[in-house]
């Protein structure tokens, strides 16, 4: 009899043990009230998930369906967020027939300020940073038990202690420059092998506490919008670190493309998508290999990943008040889900701006992926992509291997595209040899190449650095060298005048005089484009706004040059001009352009 009666205890014990549930977070960890967006999907972590079941607690918050799914340690549940909500706790009670476990769901208030979601447009200059090489504004974080990367000098992969707070104790000086816009790389947890550039995401809803927390990027953006800047947010639906919590225990067998073992590997013919005659498999290619073996692709297929991955990117928009977003390896996702994506968030911010980066330099196929374009399978909904078919004539430019010709060719071809003001001009970036270093050191040409960037349609973009010329080679760890003066021990600090040599302070102070005057004159940022084919090296333009017209004088020759003032219809009338570079009138007669120089004319009638 004692014996039954152990065996009953402890098969009641056992079957108790086996019902017990536990859960570790939710995803979401909060919303707002008076959002668009007010049916959310709740991603519930925990143990033993199974079987249980949820009700709401508030009257404002309705459980609409629970999805229990393959693997018990998740569960999804869907709640509507009622109209007349108001912020606060609202508690969510998990439950089976054994046990009950009680989750607050906060609601917060909507921040109410002009500065938030602002967007950028062709009047903006960008400002690109890779948070850990451009300064240390906290040493506290530098090592953070329990991470991946600690701080070395060496090599030049590993990281080397930038972070949130440096960025905003250098707001000034990129004020200063001149950008109106800063486009900063990943600041997500990327707890993961050579991780300091941020593109291997382990935490979708975390800072990485090495460069700092929530509250320090809210207070990076607020700051950066009271200098009238604006923060554009660099994010990856593509792909996650094989580090990321999810890997050591997917939630579905599909929430990811292949497996560890078994993946298709990177491809990168990125225009299959929209070339009318590729086959599926081609497709299923590009969207589904994996970049490295360490950057598992995620699949945006699976409805609660791409629902989820919706959510996370108006989180973080909502939470912080960016105004932009640049998003990684556009064409490597399934474009389906990122036309989704796309439309969810700009439906939600109306002005917030989407830049794709579109790794091609052909731009008719770069023309497909802006919203408006002539590409019949779907609509991107993305205004702003990056002009790689610019950069690449550029560079072309620089290296000795192109001409002004490539570059006039390549503006030529903006009837292809739904608005060529919307693209985002560059000549390097964090992924790119660096423009110096392109120009072999030839500084006449590289400022040649930056007038015409700065000058032209589009929406320019400077990489940190490259103001005061730093060149390096194409390796990802040496282009993307910490800037000098913005780390503990730096011999100078090349963020003052004082601190930059000769060779730096002449390129800054040219890059800074031009985008002032940019800044200063809309023409040559919003007008319209008259150019001419190239002849003997030099390359005229001219941007005209209103009353305003500017002309530009590109002379890539040796020799200086004389234009031939009858020919322009453009100065038919004028008498005069004014140089912006050199800051003293001419008449139109007086009209001299050195050999490797340009200049800026404001046209006086």
């Amino acid at each position: 009899m004692l014996f039954k009666i152990i065996l009953i205890i402890l098969t009641t014990a056992f079957i108790n043990l086996a019902q017990s549930f536990s859960i570790n977070k939710i995803e979401p960890p909060n919303w707002w009230v008076g959002m668009k967006h007010n049916k959310i999907q709740l991603m519930v972590y925990g143990n033993k998930l199974e079987n249980v079941k949820a009700k709401s607690f508030s009257k404002h918050i309705k459980i609409k369906k629970i999805h229990q799914i393959e693997n018990s340690s998740y569960l999804f549940v869907d709640i509507e967020i009622s109209n007349r909500a108001k912020a606060g706790d609202n508690i969510i009670r998990f439950y089976n027939d054994e046990k009950l476990a009680d989750i607050n769901f906060p609601l917060f208030s909507r921040e109410k300020s002009k500065n938030r979601f602002q967007g950028f447009d062709n009047k903006d200059v960008i400002y690109l940073l890779m948070p850990d090489r451009f300064a240390n504004g906290d040493t506290t974080n530098d090592f953070v038990e329990g991470y991946y990367d600690s701080l070395q000098v060496i090599p030049s992969q590993a990281r080397k202690g930038g972070d949130i707070a440096g960025i905003i104790s250098k707001l000034d000086y990129i004020k200063n420059f001149g950008a109106t816009a800063i486009w900063i790389t990943p600041l997500v947890e990327n707890n993961t092998f050579r991780s300091y550039h941020g593109y291997s995401a382990t935490n979708h809803y975390k800072i990485d506490p090495r460069l700092g927390t929530i509250n320090n990027y809210k207070t990076l953006v607020d700051s950066a919008h009271q200098l009238g800047m604006k923060i554009i947010m660099d994010h990856v639906a593509n792909h996650i670190a094989i580090d990321h919590e999810w890997m050591k225990n997917l939630p579905m067998k599909n929430w990811i493309n292949g497996s560890v073992q078994n993946h298709l590997p990177a491809n990168h013919n990125k225009m299959s998508f929209l070339d009318i005659h590729s086959d599926s498999i081609t497709i299923r290619e590009i969207q589904e290999g994996w970049f490295t073996g360490y950057m598992p692709d995620l699949n945006h297929e699976n409805i609660f990943l791409s629902t989820y991955l919706i959510q996370n990117t108006i989180w973080w928009i909502e939470t912080s008040g960016i105004d932009g977003i640049r998003e990684d390896t556009y064409p490597y996702c399934n474009q389906k889900f990122m036309s989704l994506w796309a439309k969810e968030i700009i439906d939600e911010y109306p002005s917030l701006k989407i830049l794709g980066e579109i790794w091609t330099g052909e731009s008719d196929y770069l023309a497909g992926y802006q919203s408006g374009s002539q590409f019949p399978k779907y609509d991107s909904h993305l205004a702003n992509i990056t002009d790689f078919a610019l950069r690449d004539a550029l560079v072309h430019f620089l290296q000795g291997s192109g001409s002004l010709y490539e570059i006039f060719n390549t503006v030529s071809k903006d009837y292809l595209f739904a608005d060529a003001n919307n693209l985002v001009t560059f000549a390097d970036n964090h992924d790119v040899g660096r423009a110096m270093f392109y120009a072999d050191s030839n500084v006449a040409k590289f400022k040649l190449a930056f007038h015409i960037l700065l000058t032209t349609r589009g929406i320019p973009q400077i990489f940190y650095g490259t103001e005061i010329g730093m060149i390096q080679n194409e390796d990802h760890g040496t282009l993307r060298k910490p800037f000098p003066g913005g780390f503990p021990g730096d011999k100078r600090n090349a963020f003052t005048v004082t601190g930059r040599n000769e060779y730096e302070n002449d390129i800054f102070n040219f890059l800074q005089k031009i985008i002032k005057i940019r800044n200063d004159n809309p023409a040559l940022s919003e007008g319209k484009i008259i150019h001419f084919s190239p002849v003997n090296n030099v390359y005229i333009y001219f941007r005209q706004l209103g009353e305003d017209t500017f002309m530009n004088i590109i002379n890539a020759g040796k020799n200086s040059f004389k234009p031939n003032t009858n020919y322009y219809r453009q100065l038919n009338g004028v008498k005069f001009v004014y140089d912006e570079l050199n800051e003293r009138q001419l008449s139109i007669n007086q009209i001299l352009v050195e050999g490797e120089s340009s200049v800026i004319f404001k046209l006086i009638k």
